[in-house]
C-alpha cells in the first residue's frame, strides 16, 4: 500500500478522475432537465399567444355586435312609431278630406323604412309563408280547408329583426285543420 494520502482513495479510482459528487447532476442530465425546461417554456409561450389571439378575437367580435346592435333600443322605439303611423294612414282612408295628411304620412314612412334599412332594421310580414317560432308569435289559431295548417293566414302586427336578430316577431293568426264534423 501507498502512503501517500492523496493516491489511498478508498474508490479504487486515480486521483486524476473526478467522480460525481452525491446530489449533483450529470452533464447528460442537466441538458436533459434544461431541454425539458426549455419545452415547456415553449408550450407555455404558445399556450399564452393563443390566449391572447382567443382575447383579441373576442373582444373584435363584442365590438362588431356593438356597433351591429348599438341601435337596438332606439329602433325598438321607432318600430312603435312606424306602427303609429300606418294606422293612421289606414284610420284616414280615402277621405278627400285627409287626402293631404295621408300624403304627409306615407311620405314619412317611405323616409322611416329608409332609415330602417340603412339600421339593418328589416320589416318581417309572413302573410302566406309557414309559421315559424323563431320570428312569428301565434295569436290566433283559425280553421281554414283553404291553406296548409301551420301557415300564416293574417298579420295582426308585423314584425321586425335588426341585422338579423328578432328585435320584435310578427303577431299572426295561424291556419289550423278546420273542425271535423260529426
Amino acid at each position: 500500500m501507498s502512503t501517500n494520502p492523496e493516491h489511498d482513495d478508498p474508490t479504487g479510482q486515480a486521483p486524476d478522475q473526478e467522480t460525481p459528487a452525491a446530489g449533483v447532476p450529470t452533464a447528460e442530465e442537466a441538458l436533459a432537465t434544461a431541454q425539458a425546461q426549455l419545452q415547456e417554456a415553449r408550450e407555455a409561450q404558445l399556450r399564452a399567444l393563443a390566449e391572447m389571439e382567443n382575447v383579441r378575437r373576442r373582444a373584435q367580435r363584442d365590438v362588431e355586435a356593438a356597433h351591429r346592435f348599438a341601435v337596438e333600443r332606439f329602433a325598438a322605439d321607432l318600430v312603435e312609431v312606424r306602427d303609429t303611423l300606418e294606422l293612421g294612414i289606414a284610420a284616414a282612408g280615402s277621405a278627400p278630406e285627409a287626402a293631404k295628411f295621408v300624403e304627409g304620412s306615407q311620405a314619412t314612412l317611405r323616409m322611416l323604412d329608409k332609415a330602417f334599412e340603412k339600421a339593418g332594421v328589416a320589416v318581417l310580414d309572413p302573410t302566406g309563408q309557414n309559421f315559424n317560432p323563431e320570428f312569428h308569435e301565434a295569436m290566433v289559431a283559425q280553421p281554414s280547408a283553404d291553406h296548409p295548417a301551420g301557415s300564416v293566414l293574417a298579420v295582426i302586427q308585423k314584425g321586425f329583426t335588426l341585422n338579423g336578430r328578432l328585435l320584435r316577431p310578427a303577431r299572426v293568426v295561424i291556419a289550423r285543420a278546420p273542425d271535423q264534423a260529426n
